[in-house]
């Protein structure tokens, strides 16, 4: 069941999501050679906390972070850890945030250096494209999978793969909620978007094939190709007009 949210729940999840847009900008800036990935976990768990709310991922599922860190061929729910970031890396962070009982959710892909090369910029752009024309169909009156349509058209135009294994999802008291998001699929298909539904749209966009496998860690996604891939997220309520990114700063 899809749970839709009044203003005032919109309210908290808005103010969620501006405290997860800190936390990943004070993350971005720690993103650079030689920076341990438990450095960055702890920089923004101290930016959430000193907000008064409580990292979403903490303890989720056993989680043991509090943010996803996953690195080049790492797709989604890397462990963070001694692991340190190298010159040329790519770097997934996902962040989410609690506040007054209500989630936001976002992620964003950065380069470990001065001038990433060519496919590499191109695979940022695409995914980064892909995520915000799915935000475009976020109105009321579109189909759930025109936004999964979207996606798909971006990232597959562009000449990369959009992972299917993982998807996005409805958000609000809980972390996950319904309805699932797929990045792929063909339009006009699923539920009608209608105002106070709340969703996280997080295209996950590989190099090489969509297949992904878990590591031993029983978190980790990566690439069964061992291509490289990025992931960018934002929480997203459906509104009367235009869609609301909740996750901007």
């Amino acid at each position: 069941m899809i749970i839709k949210k009044s203003p005032d729940e919109l309210d908290r999840m808005r103010s969620a999501g501006k405290v997860v847009a800190t936390a990943l900008q004070a993350a971005r800036e720690h993103v650079r050679p030689g920076v341990r990935t438990s450095e960055v976990d702890a920089v923004v768990e101290k930016v959430i906390r000193a907000a008064g709310c409580v990292p979403s991922f903490k303890g989720y599922r056993g989680f043991p972070g509090s943010v996803c860190i996953s690195i080049n061929e790492e797709v989604v729910h890397g462990i963070p850890g001694p692991r340190r970031i190298e010159e040329g890396d790519l770097v997934k962070i996902d962040v989410g945030a609690i506040h007054d009982g209500y989630h936001a959710d976002s992620a964003a892909t950065f380069y470990a250096g001065e001038s990433p090369p060519e496919e590499v910029q191109g695979l940022l752009k695409a995914t980064e494209e892909s995520l915000w024309a799915g935000i475009r169909q976020v109105r009321p009156g579109q189909r759930l999978s025109d936004i999964s349509h979207a996606v798909q058209q971006v990232a597959e135009g562009a000449g990369f793969t959009v992972v299917r294994e993982y998807v996005g999802h409805g958000l609000g008291r809980n972390l996950h909620e319904e309805p699932q998001i797929p990045n792929y699929g063909a339009p006009g298909r699923g539920p009608k978007l209608e105002p106070g539904m709340a969703l996280a749209i997080e295209p996950m966009v590989n190099a090489g094939g969509w297949e992904t496998e878990v590591l031993a860690d029983e978190w980790t996604v990566v690439t069964a190709d061992r291509s490289l891939s990025a992931h960018f997220e934002h929480s997203v309520a459906v509104t009367d007009g235009d869609p609301l990114v909740l996750t901007l700063p």
